[in-house]
């Protein structure tokens, strides 16, 4: 009885971290989506960001550049990250 009880509290510990591992994954993709987004856009603008993103399985959600700093936030399932770069020293 005790293996049983033993074994329903893991599996039911297992089933609580499955979302949780899900929202984990998907802010690291969101980041790496936003840092490629970010440096692509320094050379090739909007669009590259854009295009980036979207190879990374994202959803560019804004675009900035101040002088040689672009700023960009991505989207990836319901995760959203931000990232900087710039081509200046």
């Amino acid at each position: 009885m005790t293996v049983l009880v033993g074994v329903g509290l893991t599996g039911a510990a297992l089933v609580a971290l499955v979302p949780w591992g899900r929202a984990q994954v998907a802010h690291e993709r969101a980041r790496t989506a936003a840092d490629a987004a970010a440096l692509a856009g320094v050379t090739g603008g909007r669009s590259a960001a854009s295009s980036s993103a979207a190879v990374n399985g994202a959803v560019l959600v804004s675009w900035t550049r101040d002088g040689q700093v672009v700023t960009v936030t991505v989207r990836v399932d319901g995760e959203q990250a931000s990232a900087r770069a710039t081509n200046g020293p």
